[in-house]
């Protein structure tokens, strides 16, 4: 009984095909190059938006008013006062 099991459990595991086995390998490799275009293009996207975000804070900084940068100043007068 046992050998019938592990017989059909073999046969099952050889009848079971891969994708990548059942496709042609121009087809595969076309998949693969256009799987690392895509990663590249994501990539390309995140550092352009990091760019525009970065360049976003310095032109805030840049257009902050005089009571803006006083108000985020941690200097205290009353340290100073004599």
């Amino acid at each position: 009984m046992a050998k019938k099991r592990q017989a059909q459990q073999k046969e099952k595991q050889d009848e079971k095909v891969q994708l990548k086995d059942a496709l042609q390998k121009d087809v595969l490799e076309k998949l693969k190059q256009a799987k690392q275009e895509l990663a590249a293009v994501e990539v390309e996207k995140k550092r352009a938006e990091e760019e525009r975000k970065r360049e976003e804070r310095k032109q805030r900084e840049r257009n902050k008013s005089f009571a803006e940068l006083l108000e985020e100043s941690d200097l205290d007068w009353k340290r100073y006062k004599g």
